[in-house]
């Protein structure tokens, strides 16, 4: 019908797949699960999460260097075709060296930190870390030293793409 909005191209997983070696692959590794700690894992992230990032980078409402430089040279379909290619590849598990430190987590995670009027994580992340498409992405498996410095990004004002993230984060500290 007249006025329809013109529908996007269903992700080349080809294309994505190729793009992303070329260009991620030596930071996040080739299949997304990245073995470096201060480099996130992408694979299994939701994909409109990865393409708002990739554009928010390009645009630098994301304030990266390194990634803006990256994703300066990705179009829109580039951004998507690798969005859902990670998407595609299943996410390895993390792992945790403090017990204690896991179990402070945990019940931030599922609680929140009343005192604090800190919302549990798991309201918008869920239960299990899986993210909520197009909203919230996967925490699972993630990297602890990437998710502290994202925090710590968000608390300082330094990341300032997400008002939710920055409100929660204002009220966190290291303790």
């Amino acid at each position: 019908a007249a006025g329809d909005a013109p529908k996007a191209a269903k992700p080349d997983l080809v294309k994505g797949e190729a793009s992303f070696t070329a260009v991620c692959a030596a930071c996040h590794s080739a299949d997304g699960n990245s073995a470096i700690a201060a480099n996130p894992k992408l694979s299994q992230q939701h994909p409109e999460y990865l393409v708002k990032q990739l554009q928010e980078f390009k645009t630098g409402k994301r304030n990266n260097a390194v990634m803006k430089g990256f994703a300066a040279g990705l179009s829109d379909d580039d951004m998507r075709n690798i969005a859902y290619w990670l998407a595609s590849k299943p996410a390895k598990a993390g792992f945790a060296k403090d017990k204690d430190l896991v179990a402070l987590g945990e019940r931030i995670y599922r609680g929140g930190i009343a005192d604090r009027n800190i919302a549990a994580c798991a309201f918008c992340h869920s239960p299990n870390g899986a993210g909520i498409p197009a909203q919230y992405p996967r925490l699972s498996g993630q990297h602890a030293d990437y998710t502290v410095s994202q925090l710590n990004m968000f608390r300082d004002g330094s990341r300032a793409n997400s008002l939710q993230m920055t409100q929660v984060a204002a009220k966190l500290n290291d303790k």
